[in-house]
């Protein structure tokens, strides 16, 4: 399981090198975009947008992973199908190929002929990326690849990456858009139960190098199974003596009713809004809010296993809102997680993983009941 979790570290750094080739190169990705359509289109959004470095990264991460856990292949799963059109009209499939320049020969099919950036995208797919310091060593968990299953988004929040306004982030402070709301995200689960059991969040765009204006990235992981939670950030401090109520952050369509109750259970200076769903999670993660609470079914299970996976590591989690309202209502105090390993039956092409119940992501469960408590018969 260790070295799962170095491997995954690994790839998603990989990862984010291929998500900044992309942005380096103004002309290429003007290439990259193709817009979603059918079953697959996420239907918050009036655009949405499926990329090559989407499909790349996350073949790059199956790939990868499975070459070194064959047993793992077939319960890698990702956000995107890896089928491509070409401006011509042809449908590629993309795969990472046995050397660097087959791959960059596959790409040229889908870039349209454009060889230079094409062999710019496979020199970032087949590199082997900086050393990843994770301090994993004397890392021991019950556990097998053979027991999980694993989760990938490959580019969360793809709007802000695509827009790629550049912010620098305040540290300590949340920022609610702008590159940096752009992660990879890799969520281990176990395919018996759904529970998820580790998780690594790459931050591609976290910072820029003073010397070169190079961006460098930042990444953070977890690992949650029986006695085991080790999480590389650390623990939230207990709430400074006076401090009052909650801090939460939200999506700024969030329903005006959540809105309302919400602003009169926190304050409205505790009312944040922020972009990307990770983004957010990892938000609750770091301590920026104390809660991420969405009442509608628009993220899905790629963009929360791999956090969830951090929470859990902290004490915390990420609930199935309307079963918890549920709950509440049945006089229960339960929370009920997210789990990862069955679809959602009613929904159809991505919507069967969509998290249809929205949901709550908490560091203290009495966080969530103060939630659950303040929202029951809102909704």
């Amino acid at each position: 399981m260790a070295d799962l979790l170095r491997l995954l570290l690994r790839v998603a750094e990989k990862a984010a090198d291929v998500a900044r080739v992309c942005r380096q190169e103004a002309a290429l990705f003007e290439l990259l975009v193709q817009e979603k359509t059918g079953d697959d289109k996420n239907k918050k959004f009036v655009q949405d947008f499926k990329t090559l470095a989407d499909v790349v990264i996350q073949e790059v991460i199956r790939h990868d992973v499975g070459v070194q856990f064959p047993e793992m292949v077939g319960f890698i799963h990702g956000e995107e199908s890896n089928k491509f059109e070409n401006g011509l009209g042809e449908s590629v499939t993309v795969t990472v190929c046995g050397t660097e320049e087959e791959t960059a020969t596959l790409l040229a099919t889908v870039l349209d002929g454009n060889h230079t950036a094409a062999s710019l995208l496979a020199r970032a797919i087949h590199q082997d990326p900086a050393t990843i310091d994770a301090h994993t060593e004397g890392l021991s968990v019950p556990l097998s690849p053979s027991e999980l299953a694993i989760w990938i988004d490959p580019i969360d929040a793809t709007s802000q990456y695509i827009e790629g306004r550049e912010e620098a982030l305040e540290e300590g402070h949340l920022s609610p858009s702008g590159l940096h709301c752009a992660l990879v995200l890799i969520g281990a689960y176990l395919r018996s139960t759904g529970e998820p059991v580790m998780g690594v969040i790459n931050q591609p765009f976290n910072h820029k190098d003073p010397a070169g204006g190079a961006w460098r990235g930042k990444h953070f992981w977890g690992v949650s199974f029986g006695d085991v939670n080790v999480c590389s950030v650390s623990r939230p401090k207990d709430r400074p003596a006076g401090r009052q109520g909650l801090s939460a952050v939200l999506s700024s369509s969030e329903k005006q009713v959540v809105k309302e109750t919400l602003t009169s259970l926190c304050g409205p200076d505790k009312l944040m809004y922020a972009s990307g769903a990770g983004y957010k999670i990892l938000c609750v993660i770091q301590g920026l809010a104390d809660v991420y609470v969405l009442s509608e079914g628009s993220t899905f299970k790629w963009d929360s296993c791999a956090p969830h996976a951090l929470l859990r590591a902290l004490g915390g989690g990420v609930a199935d809102l309307t079963k918890s309202l549920k709950s509440n209502s049945a006089g229960q105090d339960h929370q009920v997680e997210l789990t990862y390993h069955q679809p959602y039956t009613e929904g159809k092409g991505a919507d069967r993983w969509s998290n249809h119940g929205g949901l709550v992501a908490y560091r203290d469960c009495c966080q969530l009941r103060s939630i659950v408590s303040a929202l029951k018969g809102k909704l």
